[in-house]
């Protein structure tokens, strides 16, 4: 078992995403820890881009801070091997494909392997283009995950099929950012995932209240709450460590009560 099937081996998950870098890095590490304590299962470390096409306002807005700030890919890769002396739940690099090519993608999954990263998203990355970094990446040890989409229609037992880690479910059409409901037919989409594979899937997009991470993960296998947190980390910056934790606590309840 991978170390991000394990994440979901207890039940439900709660997957917080956190920019790399938004206010500086000493505060991501604090963050990280609080959610790693107070209940993440897997943590989603966003490595900053200059043009985030997934991104809604508030994260694109949190890479633009990050960059702003002096943050490499190399300096989150040093982030992430000092978080591993004590952090020890799956993380997951969420970035964009020209950032894995223009580090060179085999000096990148080695470097993921080397510093504990067990799987990448890649939101721009088309499922019939992913064999350029697949292959590299398993042969490192690191999970390639999929995300299907609204939109993936007869393609999502084709992606089910070849899926590793976990499944990345977009709830909604469009670009990441709190909503106040999800009309999307989740339910129809789990069904198709589970005809093909035993990779768990968790929904993420547009997640920011408690009870739209219960009724996701009341037909999945766990939530993903992004542009939430950074919203919390815009308000209280360098201070915000405690706030995330206690949100954190609060989603993660959430799922384990469906």
């Amino acid at each position: 078992m991978s170390n991000i099937r394990a994440a979901f081996a207890d039940g439900k998950a709660f997957i917080p995403f956190i920019t790399c870098g938004d206010p500086d890095l000493e505060t991501t590490a604090k963050v990280v820890r609080a959610a790693a304590e107070n209940g993440a299962d897997l943590i989603e470390l966003g490595i900053p881009f200059s043009d985030p096409t997934a991104e809604g306002p508030v994260i694109q807005g949190a890479n633009i801070r990050a960059l702003a700030g002096g943050v490499t890919t190399d300096k989150v890769f040093e982030l992430v091997k000092e978080l591993r002396k004590d952090v020890k739940i799956p993380f997951v690099f969420m970035t964009y494909a020209n950032v894995v090519f223009s580090y060179d993608a085999e000096r990148f999954m080695a470097r993921c392997c080397e510093c504990g990263v067990d799987g990448i998203i890649l939101p721009d990355l088309p499922f019939e283009e992913k064999d350029e970094f697949s292959s590299v990446a398993k042969q490192y040890g690191v999970d390639l995950i999929s995300l299907i989409a609204p939109t993936s229609e007869n393609r999502i037992a084709m992606i089910a099929k070849e899926a590793e880690g976990f499944i990345y479910i977009v709830s909604s059409l469009g670009v990441t950012g709190v909503r106040s409901e999800i009309n999307t037919n989740i339910g129809d989409i789990v069904k198709v995932i589970r005809e093909n594979t035993n990779v768990p899937c968790a929904v993420g997009f547009g997640i920011s209240k408690p009870e739209q991470a219960k009724a996701m993960a009341a037909i999945s296998d766990g939530a993903i709450v992004g542009s939430a947190i950074i919203k919390i980390l815009e308000k209280y910056g360098k201070d915000a460590a405690p706030y995330v934790g206690e949100y954190v606590k609060e989603m993660k309840n959430a799922v384990i009560s469906e």
